[in-house]
């Protein structure tokens, strides 16, 4: 049983968002391709990011918790992460922007923004020894930038306080990935690596991380979404 933990937590993750996606109400299931081309393209970068800290060391995977198939050094589970952490994201949000009037929040955009780039730019100057830090925080910075002031992502704000709902999901999911009721923790960090600051046992950089692979999946699955209703010609499509 010990073996199944990792896909476990991801179905748990995944499971009720997944069922939900049929309902009439909902009909997210239109959206399954759109979705999954979205976060296989977000996932090209980040995967090539986790193979080539795991290469380096900055972090591994304890396999007594993993089915033992493992890809380009990462174990079947990790890959799967990708999508299945993505998709209950955009779910979420999808279901927050179908049935709550949030648009108000763009006017939190400029500062949302703002302050994210700066706390980012200053833990990378200070922290420019710490990888996981300094390249956590430059991703974060570069997608910032490229959605508020060149795409004019007006959903930013939206999608914050969406995250930060997501969080009550996130502390259960990446607290047993990072030792949380188990005897060793499924991911491992270099204690030199990153700042050391953690949330109960998640590390900071992780939360920051997760923000990132949100937003870009987000703006890929809105823009493709688009071009899909505007194909299928829905009624009520999906307003982006």
């Amino acid at each position: 049983m010990k073996a199944y933990t990792y896909a476990l937590i991801l179905l748990f993750t995944v499971i009720i968002c997944l069922i939900a996606s049929f309902d009439k109400r909902i009909r997210f299931n239109r959206y399954f391709g759109t979705f999954l081309k979205s976060a296989i393209l977000v996932a090209i970068p980040f995967i090539a990011w986790d193979i080539w800290f795991t290469a380096r060391g900055v972090w591994w995977f304890n396999t007594d918790y993993t089915l033992g198939i493992v890809i380009a050094g990462l174990p079947l589970e990790e890959w799967l992460f990708f999508i299945c952490i993505p998709f209950s994201c955009v779910f979420t949000y999808f279901c927050f922007d179908k049935f709550f009037k949030l648009d108000w929040l763009s006017g939190m955009n400029n500062l949302i923004v703002f302050v994210s780039v700066i706390v980012c730019s200053v833990m990378a100057l200070l922290h420019h020894d710490k990888i996981y830090t300094l390249v956590t925080a430059i991703a974060t910075i570069v997608t910032l930038i490229y959605l508020h002031f060149i795409v004019r992502a007006h959903w930013i704000g939206k999608a914050s306080l969406v995250f930060t709902v997501l969080m009550l999901g996130f502390f259960p999911v990446n607290g047993v990935l990072t030792g949380t009721g188990l005897e060793t923790p499924i991911v491992n960090y270099n204690p030199d690596c990153f700042l050391g600051i953690r949330m109960l046992t998640i590390p900071v950089e992780d939360a920051v991380y997760g923000y990132t692979q949100f937003l870009l999946v987000l703006y890929f699955f809105k823009r493709f979404s688009h071009s899909f209703d505007e194909n299928k010609k829905y009624k009520g499509s999906y307003e982006l």
